[in-house]
């Protein structure tokens, strides 16, 4: 493949869906009520709350069962309960949602700084990166986590701080990962045309969306990804690690 821009996805492709779901996800969980506690006064964690405030307005109208959170003249006694019974909803029905990733990112910055999180990488990942950038590819991350997770995970990772491999970061405020229109405004966001663009990831809905934009895409077959279909592999092609996929300078 002629392929002068890597676009990446992170679970299931750079890392393990195990360490999102079995670590990641319970973090938050398990440090929510502390972390509201503690950071109740902050600018940055209103901020996230009155996102989460203004989606689940909007979610009402549309979803059933959306725990809607406390307006800010109820006591913070009251708005913590809220926020806590909003976040395990979304996080229950795995919601791609930037008020959700927000936060979640804001309270991972704690965990990877305090050293009780390292990011997972697949061990081909540093290589291929290295590998890449060397031979004058540009490499971006695109996932549903937000910049700032992003950057914790890869600069907290267990080979060490690897974002000097990265030109960029896209997340959902660029658009969801499934729709065809996020894939063009990242064409543009880093000027390449869409057939110079390899994005790699484990979803097919993912892969379908970016194909349209006329991104050429692979299929990452990792342990733990969900089983993919014959005319998805037909399709697209599948590789089990980073160092089945060939380019050509």
């Amino acid at each position: 493949m002629t392929i002068k821009c890597l676009l990446l996805d992170i679970e299931g492709t750079t890392t393990s869906i195990s360490f999102v779901k079995d670590e990641l996800f319970p973090y938050i969980r398990k440090e929510l009520q502390t972390y509201l506690e503690a950071n109740w006064d902050s600018l940055e964690l209103q901020n996230d709350i009155e996102l989460l405030r203004k989606q689940a307005i909007e979610d009402t109208l549309t979803l059933v069962g959306v725990p809607e959170i406390a307006s800010s003249d109820q006591t913070p006694a009251s708005i913590m309960t809220s926020v806590i019974a909003n976040v395990n909803w979304n996080m229950d029905q795995d919601r791609k949602m930037t008020a959700l990733k927000q936060l979640q990112g804001h309270m991972w910055r704690k965990g990877y700084s305090s050293g009780e999180i390292h990011g997972h990488l697949y061990e081909d990942v540093e290589e291929a990166l290295k590998l890449w950038t060397s031979s004058g590819k540009k490499v971006y991350i695109y996932s549903s986590g937000s910049v700032e997770a992003q950057k914790l995970l890869f600069g907290h990772s267990v080979a060490g701080n690897l974002l000097q491999y990265f030109s960029g970061h896209f997340d959902t405020q660029i658009g969801l990962k499934i729709e065809t229109a996020s894939y063009r405004e990242i064409c543009k966001s880093t000027g390449f045309a869409p057939d110079e663009i390899l994005f790699l990831t484990d979803l097919p809905t993912e892969a379908l969306a970016a194909s349209e934009a006329g991104v050429q895409v692979k299929l990452l077959v990792r342990p733990g990804n969900a089983p993919l279909t014959e005319e998805i592999v037909q399709r697209f092609g599948i590789c089990r690690d980073f160092r089945e996929i060939k380019l050509i300078d």
